[in-house]
This record gives C-alpha cells, sequence and structure tokens, in this order.
C-alpha cells in the first residue's frame, strides 16, 4: 500500500483484505475502520486522519457537491438542509477541532476541483448578486452562459443567486432548444428572490432542473457570505468555508478569461484582483478580462478607467474589453 492515499472510504466490510496488505507508506483520510483494522493498520506504518465527530461537513470529501447535496431535505425548508446547518455550524463554532475541521474541507475540496477542471477551458462570470429573476439583467447573464456554453467552455461562477445564478442557468440550457431559456426564466420569475423565501426559490430552480437536462457549470461559493444560498443551476459546487481561498481559487482556474457584469464591491474587488494577476502574469497566461456594461464601469463604478491606466503598455493591454452587449463577449476570449 506504499504511496496509496485513501480517502473518505468505507472499509468496514474489508478486513480481510487489508490484513493481506503491507501498509506502510499508506495514507488514510477520514476512512470508516473496524477498530482492530485501525490498530493493525497503524501498527504496520499507516498513517491514519481520523474522522471528525460532530461536523456537518465530511472534512475528507472526495468529489464535488452537488444542488442534491447542499440541499438534501429541501422540502423541511430551507434550515434543514446541509448548507444551512453547515453555514450555521461555522457561525457558531469557536473550537479549534472545528476550525480544523473546516481547513481540511477545504484542502478536500481544493483537490476534488484540481480533477474536475483538469482538460477544460474555465470561463468565469462573475456579477451582481442582487439581480433578480424577473429583470432584463438577470435575463442577458443567462443568455451570457447559454453562449459561452455553446462555444465550448465550462462556465464558472461564484455559485450564488443573482448574476452568478443566471450565468450558470443560460449554461445549463446551453444544449437544449432556444426556447428553453425562455420558458425556464418564465418558471423562475414566480420566485424572484432569495430574500423573500429561500425554500421556494431554492424549489423553483429544482423545478427547471427536473424540466431539463443540462450542460455542466461550475458554482465556488462560500459559507462565509451563508446568508447567500448557493444556486442549484451549477451542475458542480466547490463551495468553501474560508472566502479568501475561494476568491483566489475562482480567479485562478479562469484560464479563458472572466467576463464581469455590473456588480458592487465584491465584483469591483474581483475585477482588481484578476487584474493584479495579469499586471504580473507572464505574458503567455494573461486571460481576457471583459467588463460588460459601459454606463456602469465608467460612471457608476468608474473601474474602467482605473483598469485601462494600469494595463497600459503591457500586453494585459490587449486583453481587457469593455463593451455593453453580452453577445458580444464570446469573440474577444479568443481561440481555445
Amino acid at each position: 500500500m506504499r504511496h496509496w492515499r485513501l480517502q473518505s472510504l468505507d472499509l468496514r466490510g474489508r478486513s480481510d483484505t487489508l490484513r493481506r496488505l503491507d501498509a506502510r507508506g499508506a495514507l488514510l483520510l477520514g476512512c470508516r475502520l473496524l477498530p482492530d483494522d485501525e490498530e493493525h493498520l497503524r501498527r504496520q506504518g499507516a498513517l491514519l486522519f481520523p474522522r471528525v465527530p460532530h461536523v456537518p461537513v465530511d472534512p475528507y470529501r472526495a468529489a464535488l457537491y452537488s444542488p442534491t447535496d447542499l440541499y438534501r431535505d429541501l422540502e423541511q425548508g430551507y434550515d434543514a438542509t446541509l448548507d444551512a446547518r453547515a453555514y450555521a455550524w461555522s457561525r457558531a463554532s469557536d473550537d479549534i477541532a472545528d476550525h480544523l475541521a473546516q481547513s481540511l474541507h477545504d484542502h478536500a475540496i481544493d483537490d476534488a476541483l484540481a480533477e474536475y477542471v483538469r482538460g477544460r477551458r474555465i470561463v468565469g462570470v462573475m456579477g451582481g448578486h442582487a439581480v433578480e429573476r424577473d429583470s432584463a439583467g438577470y435575463a442577458e447573464a443567462a443568455r451570457l452562459g447559454r453562449d459561452l456554453a455553446r462555444s465550448g467552455l465550462t462556465v464558472a461562477t461564484g455559485g450564488g443567486p443573482g448574476a452568478m445564478e443566471a450565468a450558470n442557468l443560460g449554461a445549463y440550457l446551453g444544449g437544449p432548444e432556444d426556447g428553453a431559456l425562455d420558458e425556464a426564466l418564465t418558471m423562475l420569475a414566480d420566485a424572484p428572490s432569495y430574500r423573500a423565501a429561500t425554500t421556494a426559490w431554492a424549489r423553483a430552480a429544482f423545478a427547471v432542473r427536473e424540466r431539463w437536462s443540462g450542460t455542466e457549470s461550475l458554482g465556488v461559493p462560500t459559507w462565509f457570505y451563508g446568508h447567500e444560498p448557493p444556486n442549484a443551476m451549477a451542475t458542480h459546487v466547490a463551495k468553501y468555508f474560508k472566502n479568501a481561498i475561494r476568491e483566489d481559487v475562482l480567479l485562478h482556474l479562469c484560464d479563458a478569461g472572466i467576463v464581469f457584469l455590473p456588480g458592487s464591491a465584491g465584483t469591483v474587488q474581483e475585477v482588481f484582483q484578476d487584474a493584479c494577476e495579469n499586471y504580473y502574469a507572464p505574458d503567455a497566461d494573461v486571460a481576457p478580462m471583459v467588463l460588460v456594461g459601459v454606463d456602469h464601469w465608467t460612471r457608476e463604478l468608474p473601474a474602467w478607467p482605473l483598469l485601462e491606466a494600469l494595463a497600459a503598455d503591457r500586453t494585459m493591454a490587449a486583453r481587457v474589453h469593455l463593451v455593453d452587449d453580452v453577445s458580444d463577449v464570446v469573440g474577444l476570449l479568443g481561440p481555445g
């Protein structure tokens, strides 16, 4: 078993096999073992990280979340879901063991995310969480997500509500006929905001998922902003406890570029965090940045003039763009 890495497996029915193997050099992370097997492995020289009791998440999980994972027990109301319970636990936790469990969890998500993105071209879509489902901005973000998915890219968002959900929705419906998106927007408009009723808001999204099979996309939310529930339109969810890690990971993995829809403080932060990465990156690693909304980015929150000045005379100058129409975005992201 030298160099074996076993993660979050139930090995309680594998006693005979475990006793026949040489366990020296093996690493077992949060595996379920019978007490005698655990003692045998330790004596042989295996390194065992034990399961962490009394926490709502698996700190050693081997895969990204699905919306179904996070919203299990939604029929009893949002507060009964894993997502809500994990947020409540993280807010109440002041014990070092709980903090360690959160760090182990985020490391496991890092590992699962690295496996997911391998071989994919990832495009990020950033935007405001307050955009409601019955608004023109939401429909525009959804059309953008659909265009990006149809171009062969994997859409990644911050995984929350608003423009993030819209982009994941559009990506999800990138395969079906054009009319599917309009029908889905009508279905979702009956529960326009999570603020009024999170349970109804989430159930509407699952109704869309039941109506159509969809294209894969990624959401990268955080329990740091746990008052904003994750959207159910991202098929794969890398949810973190530490927001600083989540922000850095989300921006770094978008090798095909990032699209910034109108947003407020969080989106502005992401614009300049991404700009900083591009500013210092080797020329070959500079990824496109596309800001959508001329008035928003030049007058309401004038990030564009500063971004343009920062990019001047550098490789990134040719890869930062300001447009008014989401239909112009795909052509600015460059070839795969």
